[in-house]
């Protein structure tokens, strides 16, 4: 057993000390680890995103928006979960002014599974 790995831990206040952004980036870089990155997402006017290379994961911290995941809008909230698969059209609209999302991207390699008992919607 290796006894030299530990887990991170940093919470939504210590992110935003974090920030702001550096510059020519969206979100606020907060942890990575191998082809895995952690940022903290939260846009002003407009989400200028585009697609990546990355498939990412959404995770909504605070506020409410509407997102466009390549087929049609669904409403989010905070604790909503989305998945992007990479290459995906997608973006946050009519986003409120304290709107706050955990973003975590990772490089494709197996494809997801879901859980039969978890109901989806695709967006």
């Amino acid at each position: 057993m290796n006894t030299n790995k530990i887990a991170t831990h940093i919470n939504f206040s210590d992110a935003l000390d974090m920030g702001p952004p550096l510059k020519g980036n969206l979100a606020i870089p907060v942890f990575d680890h191998g082809s895995m990155q952690a940022e903290l997402y939260m846009p002003s006017e407009s989400d200028p995103q585009q697609p990546h290379t990355k498939d990412e994961i959404y995770l909504i911290v605070r506020g409410k928006a509407e997102f466009f995941g390549g087929k049609k809008i669904v409403q989010i909230q905070k604790g909503s979960f989305i998945f992007v698969p990479a290459g995906t059209d997608h973006r946050f609209e009519n986003f409120s002014k304290n709107f706050a999302v955990w973003v975590f991207s990772m490089a494709r390699k197996l494809e997801g599974k879901i859980h039969a008992h978890i109901q989806t919607t695709s967006c």
